[in-house]
């Protein structure tokens, strides 16, 4: 899997995000609701600041989910989309989106698993739209910026020599 440093990442989509994730929160009263990597980075967090260290978190976040994968297909299924860990007073709800981040959904006993679950379901569709235009984004190849700055190059060539 290749990481956050290899798709195009705006501030609209900063935006987007947060915003999809802050709809959540009030939707289904969960706690907190981060985006991780699967390689691991932490992307984005919104709601209750976590009193945890977040690199690790996200570390640990994304090898559960590898983890998961790996036993998804020994019992033979393709993947498990989604993971619930519950604990007495705090649980936590990870959902696949695009196959390239895991949304984490930390939550305690002010709602439910059923809200967040029945909530968390338009939430992975509208963040797995959002994650595939980030990822299909044609950004310019290498080629095309060299010729372009060639281009440029060529027309203060001509500039200066009177062409």
């Amino acid at each position: 899997m290749s990481g956050a440093s290899s798709w195009s990442f705006r501030e609209e989509d900063s935006t987007r995000i947060h915003g999809l994730l802050g709809q959540f929160l009030r939707e289904s009263n969960a706690r907190t609701a981060m985006i991780v990597d699967r390689t691991g980075q932490m992307v984005a967090v919104v709601g209750e600041e976590p009193v945890f260290d977040p690199t690790a978190f996200a570390s640990l976040t994304a090898a559960d989910f590898s983890a998961n994968d790996q036993l998804a297909r020994m019992i033979g299924e393709p993947e498990f989309g989604a993971l619930f860990h519950q604990g007495e007073r705090e649980s936590m709800y990870l959902a696949d989106i695009a196959r390239r981040v895991i949304l984490v959904v930390l939550f305690d006993n002010r709602t439910t698993l059923g809200l967040v679950k029945l909530r968390v379901k338009q939430t992975v569709l509208d963040l797995t739209q959002v994650f595939h235009e980030m990822f299909t984004r044609s950004t310019p190849s290498t080629s095309q910026v060299e010729a372009a700055f060639l281009g440029e190059a060529e027309d203060e060539i001509d500039k200066l020599f009177g062409a």
